[in-house]
């Protein structure tokens, strides 16, 4: 991948997860802490997103990325992103929507509208646990190489 792809989120809707799937590293469970490069992403804390006092560390750490991932966990009943969030970055944006093994149709709906609002361009529809969803991503995030 030519350039890292920042993740956005907030506490426990399954950032980390995520990139420890897509780099086939073994899965553990710890909480992010600062702000992590790997060789393809970049992780952020979420309570990054969730205190928008912290919004100018992304914003900062955003010129690092290529493109940004806003992930929501499906199930989330409350508006995480503004809407126009995206366009604060100046980076194209896209959105992996996770536990859509415990999710309902009624949530990933919920869920697709809210990341459209914030100004993802598509959303990706992800389970971790099941690995439901992930090949289409990995297939997206090779086309963008």
């Amino acid at each position: 991948m030519n350039g890292r792809i920042m993740m956005l989120g907030p506490v426990g809707h399954g950032k980390t997860s995520l990139i420890q799937l897509l780099e086939e590293h073994e899965q553990t469970y710890n909480k992010t802490q600062d702000i992590i490069y790997s060789h393809s992403f970049i992780d952020t804390p979420g309570e990054f997103v969730q205190h928008r006092h912290f919004n100018v560390a992304l914003q900062v750490t955003s010129q690092d990325a290529k493109m940004l991932c806003f992930v929501l966990d499906a199930r989330c009943k409350e508006q995480i992103y503004a809407p126009g969030y995206a366009q604060s970055f100046n980076k194209p944006v896209f959105g992996v929507i996770t536990h859509i093994d415990i999710a309902t149709e009624e949530d990933l709906r919920n869920a697709d509208l809210e990341l459209l609002k914030a100004g993802s361009t598509r959303n990706y529809h992800v389970s971790t646990v099941t690995g439901e969803g992930l090949d289409e991503l990995k297939k997206f995030l090779a086309e963008v190489e």
